[in-house]
């Protein structure tokens, strides 16, 4: 027996259940948890019990262990153990001895206890309590209480007063549900919801875990706490007996506790149902009319007794999913040898995918055939075919292993394939296992250049542990011009994305480019004339498009690997660059479907974030945002670095869903981004944070965000402001931070730059923060001329959200010169442009800034007298904060503090602290 107990950080992502829970125990007195084992709800009573502590609620806790179900009266006599002595003072004696003798003798025969008074003496201990303090009765796992103590809380709670409250937490998976019968009818019944892609993030981050596996082991866990913090742990640890690292996309390794965990979960479904499942584990997509044909003619309701368990969902076509991605890995895992040559044996006989069909004969089998492992190969190229490279992969594996040892040749080439299938699909473990296998067997060097290009290729952002591979890769391609272009680009890329250096990557760039055109290799050659456009693009290089022109007139096939390097795709990232949103969504539509049967999981998400960025510049938020959970879905199936997801999601929330989600996703893009050292990705999700801090009026978190953002740019030398548009949010958030001249003096630089490069739209993103800047400096009539300028030219470059922004600055600015009606007016027609466009958060920001009617107007007035930042100072002051302690909440120096309390004393005709706090309070 052990009592309730949890830790305040698993309780990530249950913040409303706790809520509901207490809403629940105020209107009916009584409420029911339910959820799967590891779902959270040992956690969710905890923070519920310590909630009435804090209120001095009396609360007695019982959580029973699986052994107590079967001693009568265990629970209850655990119960009464941990009543006060005082409570039982007052009982009568028979009461008094009943209790005694259950205390002392739980496991002793029942024979000879009165247990009438028994029962009236639990009834009588409540009540007594409860006529002191209001009362919460813990019941975690109630499903481990022995059917006495059942019957006796039964009785007990039938007759306690409203004081009593019961909250009953039980795992009802395969068994009968106690709670409702032990609480009565009506009482409510609350599932524990599993946790959300971004709770197991925040999970695996708040216990040291790398939150870029955050898709995998959501996608394993199914969202369980328990098998989600199981599960990384188990990853983190074979990372670290391989390398010290773990990989985005490594393999889940069920072992240890995480497997322990998804066998008591499995456990819940009877035998005959297990054996079902198991054939539902080994079929690509089982179905049930799938495994009928298998021999499991009870299928449905095998299934419907898994799925009342909460392991798999059945769907209205018979589709079999299970609930968590580890479940069927733990039932093969847990299978014998010939349990699962049978069931492959029995699902080759009964799929209708003649590819499915040869890899289950190939998985019943495990001995070598020549015969078998020719199929295997053809069946890998009909997937090549289909875009589905990651079975291709799977399959390349399949059939070198069961090549004959006299056919090394053949063995060789199905493994090379196997490894460039693998790096096409992002599958940095099959990529690994075939590249081992290469290097072990008397390969030529152009057959190890490639396996270690394919690991290269699956490692997505996080190549910077990968300088040994790019070293070998180099030795082996010595002496041969197309090789060593191949390698040569991946350097490149490594060199932008990891180390942040365009310099080197254009010069790499070129390099590959004359290596390229030295071996005739016309594919490479536009790919590194590529990457040589992109660098100069960011160096603000005025020869980038003449660059960009000659790779597309180079011949190359619709879809090169890569989609980074594709001259097509770069074309349609500057024509986003250049706000030609039409042009660039035209093209992204054209290539969605090329990307889509080349099988490349990566050149997908490309296509995909583009496509938000584009959809959200166009005003199109709702579009965007379909484009952006597509990409993350996409990330969390394929195992792809997570960082640019997470990116496009957060500009996706940012725009067209919360503000609140936005920073959420943004900071998980951060972490990710720090964890793989992608220093490209870093700087945009660090720009979304920074974003959303000023949107929602957090000016100096934003000041500082940004000012990571300019940093991370000054060190890569990017020059052209069109790429990632921070610098007007930086000046508006140092104008808001109450420092316009330094704002002036980064527009000043910034405009001069992009003026030059021809970058109309940053120009007039210049223009807003600069109507700000001129408005914070005294000059208020410039700042509405110039808002309202720059407003029209957003109208006229069809950029909505820009105008949108651009009016509720200019709103900002006719407030604090108090005119209100052209304040309300701009309020409007910006809440007007922003429901328009779908970007519902803005909308909510115009409706929030609407002046309500001015029956306080000295106050009104006082407060528009003060700037953001003497606003945000004098509350903070008023609260009682010192100068040292509003500086560091406000991130700026203390005589900067001191300077600013000095202007507010002025504006608003006090003297003191106490003085400031008692303005504030009475105007």
């Amino acid at each position: 027996m052990v009592a309730a107990t949890g830790n305040a950080d698993t309780t990530v992502g249950h913040g409303e259940l706790i809520k509901d829970v207490e809403r629940a125990l105020t209107a009916h007195g009584r409420a029911v948890l339910t959820g799967p084992a590891g779902a959270g709800k040992t956690e969710v009573v905890a923070a519920v019990a310590a909630a009435a502590e804090v209120r001095h609620e009396t609360v007695l806790r019982l959580a029973p262990e699986a052994t107590d179900q079967w001693i009568p009266e265990a629970s209850a006599a655990a119960l009464l153990a941990s009543v006060p002595g005082a409570a039982l003072e007052r009982l009568s004696g028979p009461q008094r001895t009943a209790i005694a003798l259950l205390r002392r003798e739980a496991d002793a025969p029942r024979a000879g206890r009165d247990h009438v008074a028994l029962r009236l003496a639990v009834v009588e201990v409540l009540r007594s309590l409860a006529a002191r303090t209001p009362v919460l009765l813990v019941l975690d796992n109630a499903q481990w209480l022995d059917a006495e103590s059942t019957d006796l809380l039964r009785f007990a709670l039938r007759l306690t007063p409203p004081r009593v409250r019961v909250l009953v937490a039980e795992c009802v998976q395969g068994g009968a549900p106690v709670g409702s019968p032990l609480c009565g009818l009506g009482t409510p019944a609350i599932r524990v919801p599993p946790l959300g892609a971004d709770e197991v993030a925040e999970l695996l981050a708040r216990h040291g875990l790398p939150a870029r596996l955050a898709g995998r082991i959501h996608h394993a866990s199914g969202g369980n706490p328990r098998l989600a913090l199981a599960l990384g742990r188990s990853l983190a640890e074979a990372a670290e007996a391989r390398d010290g690292s773990a990989h985005h996309a490594d393999a889940l390794p069920l072992s240890g506790q995480a497997r322990e965990v998804a066998r008591r979960l499995l456990a819940e479904a009877p035998a005959q149902a297990r054996r079902t499942l198991l054939l539902a584990a080994l079929a690509a997509r089982p179905t049930t009319a799938l495994l009928r044909r298998a021999g499991r003619p009870d299928a449905e309701a095998e299934l419907a007794e898994a799925e009342r368990a909460a392991l798999v969902t059945v769907g209205e076509d018979g589709v079999v999913a299970f609930t968590a991605g580890a479940l069927p890995m733990a039932l093969a895992a847990d299978a014998g040898w010939p349990e699962r040559t049978a069931g492959h044996a029995a699902l080759a006989a009964a799929v209708d995918d003649p590819v499915q069909a040869v890899r289950h004969r190939a998985l019943a089998v495990d001995t070598p055939d020549e015969w078998l492992a020719a199929e295997i190969s053809e069946a890998a190229a009909a997937c090549r075919r289909r875009g589905q490279r990651a079975l291709a992969a799977e399959l390349g594996l399949l059939a070198a292993e069961r090549t004959p040892v006299n056919r090394p040749g053949d063995e060789l080439a199905r493994l090379v394939a196997a490894a460039e299938d693998a790096g096409w699909a992002g599958r940095a473990d099959l990529a690994r296992r075939a590249t081992r296998a290469v290097l072990a067997r008397d390969a030529s060097p152009a057959d190890r250049v490639r396996a270690r290009l394919a690991v290269i290729d699956a490692a997505g952002q996080a190549l910077a542990a990968l300088d040994e591979t790019f070293a070998h890769a180099m030795d082996d391609a010595a002496g041969d011009p197309a090789l060593q272009a191949a390698v040569q680009l991946r350097i490149a890329t490594k060199y932008n994305l990891s180390d942040g250096d365009p310099v080197r990557s254009r010069d790499a760039a070129a390099e590959a480019g004359r290596l390229a055109a030295l071996g005739g290799d016309q594919v490479a050659e536009a790919m590194a004339l590529t990457v040589r456009a992109r660098m100069g693009r960011i160096l603000g290089d005025p020869d980038a498009e003449d660059i960009l022109a000659e790779a597309l007139a180079l011949p190359a096939p619709e879809v090169p690997l890569g989609m980074r390097n594709a001259p097509q795709y770069l074309a349609v990232r500057h024509a986003l660059f250049d706000d030609r949103l039409a042009d660039a969504r035209h093209q992204l539509l054209v290539l969605l479907p090329a990307v889509r049967r080349t099988g490349s999981a990566e050149d997908v998400f490309e296509v995909l974030r583009s496509l938000t960025e584009v959809e959200l510049r166009r005003g199109r938020c709702a579009a965007a945002s379909s484009h952006a959970r597509r990409a993350v879905e996409l990330t969390i199936e394929a195992g792809l670095s997570p960082g640019p997801a997470w990116y496009a999601a957060a500009m996706a929330e940012a725009m067209g869903g919360s503000f609140a989600r936005a920073a959420g996703y943004a900071r998980r893009g951060i972490q990710a981004s720090e964890e793989e050292r992608d220093q490209v990705f870093l700087s945009r999700s660090l720009y979304a944070l920074g974003l959303t801090e000023l949107a929602t009026g957090e000016a100096a978190k934003a000041v500082s965000t940004l000012r990571r953002v300019a940093g991370l740019e000054a060190a890569q030398q990017v020059v052209d402001p069109s790429i990632l548009r921070w610098h007007g949010e930086l000046a508006e958030a140092l104008v808001a931070a109450d420092a316009p001249d330094e704002a002036a003096e980064l527009l000043g630089a910034v405009r001069t730059v992009a003026l030059g490069l021809g970058r109309t739209a940053v120009v007039a993103a210049l223009d807003r923060a600069r109507g700000l800047c001129l408005s914070a400096q005294g000059d208020a009539d410039a700042a509405v001329d110039l808002l309202g300028a720059t407003a029209d030219r957003f109208d006229a470059l069809r950029l909505p959200v820009e105008r949108g922004r651009t009016l509720l600055a200019l709103a900002r600015v006719e407030r604090r010169r108090r005119r209100r009606a052209p304040a309300r007016a701009a309020l409007r027609a910006a809440a007007d442009v922003f429901t328009e466009a779908g970007a519902k958060p803005w909308a909510e920001l115009a409706a929030e800034h609407r002046e309500p009617a001015p029956a306080r107007g000295g106050a009104a007035m006082v407060m528009a007298a003060l700037t953001e930042g003497e606003t945000r100072l004098a509350l903070l002051v008023a609260e009682g904060a010192s100068n040292q302690e509003a500086a560091a909440k406000l991130f700026v120096s203390v005589k900067t503090v001191e300077a600013r309390l000095t202007r507010i004393y002025q504006k608003l005709g006090v003297r003191s602290r106490a003085q400031l706090a008692t303005a504030l309070r009475t105007r």
